[in-house]
């Protein structure tokens, strides 16, 4: 087998395990979308509302369907579209585009792509329960596999819980760990970890943060003051500061994205659980709306389950097949 048919063979394989694992939100969009269009010889208005209708109930967002529905209707009205195949396939057009911020095309290659000196440094955030820590450790897991060498620093200390499951995973991934005792200063346990990193040679330090606090002045305050630490310790950085969010949240991790933007300069969203929701319009949104870049996927519980989010694969995962 050449090296071309390797490749094709590994994209073929990543298409239809990516396409298995949005399964329920092609069910619940793509599928109902077909069965809409299917014996239609014509676009109307009424079949542009029922259309509309499947997008708000897949959550893309009011915005963001709004936004489509208009480029769709000029366009229908205008005669450029007149065809509901051609209606299907301008509507992945402009999905892709969408989702392509900013020229960003793969999330992955960008990911601290342009940091000339090592380490990199990734500020995580997010609130509890997104799922977080584990996604850090599937950072980790994505890094060493790439051949890079990580280290965590478990920055969370307003939750003991949070420290002990960073540990637990560095010890499984042999991975080291920076932490303190719960209620540390964050801000002491990045310098140390930076420390740490300079020391030993890393190339990617993954920073754990608080999930939560109190108001959103504490949020911004801490974010800033954390960022401060670490741009002292290394000129340039954080170099990403990247978001967690929870696919099956819906609308409400646009609300949550909001919140962080207004505190920090956020450079990728990394979107969890999207092989659990019906309702994965939310990464359209985001990225339609917010104009930030999906970075990483979540797929699943294991290591594997976190992808680089592709606009192009996704797009084609969804409709194809």
């Amino acid at each position: 087998m050449t090296d071309t048919q390797r490749r094709v063979n590994d994209k073929k394989g990543f298409l239809t395990r990516l396409r298995e694992r949005i399964s329920r939100f092609r069910g619940s969009f793509v599928k109902q979308m077909d069965q809409l269009l299917s014996g239609k010889k014509t676009i109307d208005r009424e079949l542009l509302e029922e259309l509309e209708e499947i997008m708000v109930m897949a959550d893309m967002g009011v915005g963001t369907v709004e936004d489509i529905f208009d480029r769709l209707s000029s366009e229908v009205d205008g005669k450029e579209l007149m065809e509901p195949s051609s209606l299907r396939e301008r509507l992945k057009e402009i999905l892709l585009e969408m989702l392509t911020v900013n020229g960003r095309e793969t999330g992955d290659g960008q990911v601290c792509g342009g940091v000339e000196t090592a380490p990199c440094v990734i500020l995580v955030v997010g609130v509890n329960g997104v799922g977080k820590t584990t996604t850090i450790a599937k950072l980790a897991h994505h890094f060493r596999q790439s051949g890079k060498k990580p280290l965590l620093v478990a920055a969370d200390t307003f939750r003991a819980a949070a420290v002990e499951q960073l540990g637990l995973w560095g010890e499984r991934l042999s991975v080291p760990v920076v932490s303190k005792d719960g209620g540390a200063d964050p801000s002491a346990v990045v310098f140390d970890g930076l420390d740490v990193a300079l020391k030993r040679g890393v190339d990617v330090v993954l920073v754990d943060t608080a999930g939560r606090l109190h108001t959103a002045v504490n949020l911004m305050e801490e974010l800033k003051k954390l960022k401060k630490v670490i741009n002292r310790k290394i000129q340039g950085a954080p170099h990403e500061i990247m978001l967690v969010l929870d696919a099956t949240t819906g609308q409400n991790a646009i609300n949550q994205a909001r919140l962080f933007m207004e505190a920090t300069d956020i450079t990728g969203v990394i979107l969890t659980k999207l092989d659990g929701t019906a309702r994965g319009g939310v990464v359209i949104s985001i990225a339609g709306e917010m104009d930030i870049p999906v970075r990483y996927i979540g797929v699943g519980e294991g290591m594997e389950d976190l992808l680089p989010f592709v606009p192009s694969d996704f797009v084609e995962a969804l409709f194809e097949g």
